[in-house]
């Protein structure tokens, strides 16, 4: 699948234990990695990342799944709305600035994401999806804010999630 090989560290913690379905870490740490390769795989969409012009062997990141009480309590430290939400990303890499940017051993570390399980129901019910259709758009979502991607207006906020659709779209859920 991947062009140019990069080995591709997925580092999956379920705080969120009593949730129910139970996502399954080696499923999801696989399909996350197809979704990362495809990414890596777009050119064009390097080119406007964080990665554009960086040499690396490994790519490397946390994510997180909680319930609405943790992510609501992040989202309100971190980022001063008090209410919980799906999806938060601490994009390590991408939010350095470039001089700033270290990459150690061959190895760039992109940061966190957090995933709220219940949210992710929640959202699937809402939208009639599957929710491992939501898990996975939601963990696309945060791939590309790690990738430096944001949504500051409607446009970058379709252009996301059109990005989010393709790389959802190599998977097999």
């Amino acid at each position: 699948m991947m062009k140019n090989k990069k080995e591709l560290n997925i580092f999956l913690e379920n705080i969120c234990e009593n949730f129910e379905p139970a996502p399954d870490k080696r499923q999801l740490t696989d399909n996350t990695k197809k979704m990362l390769a495809f990414f890596l795989d777009n050119e064009e969409w390097v080119k406007k990342s964080c990665l554009n012009g960086e040499d690396f062997k490994t790519l490397s990141f946390d994510v997180v799944f909680c319930d609405n009480e943790k992510i609501h309590e992040i989202n309100r430290d971190y980022r001063q709305k008090d209410t919980p939400t799906d999806v938060i990303s601490f994009a390590i890499f991408a939010d350095s600035e470039p001089a700033e940017r270290f990459v150690f051993d061959e190895e760039i570390n992109l940061g966190e994401i957090i995933i709220s399980l219940e949210k992710t129901k929640q959202q699937a019910e809402e939208n009639s999806h599957s929710f491992l259709d939501e898990l996975y758009f939601l963990l696309a979502h945060g791939i590309l804010h790690l990738a430096g991607y944001d949504h500051q207006t409607e446009e970058t906020l379709n252009e996301m999630w059109n990005m989010q659709k393709e790389m959802t779209g190599v998977l097999d859920v």
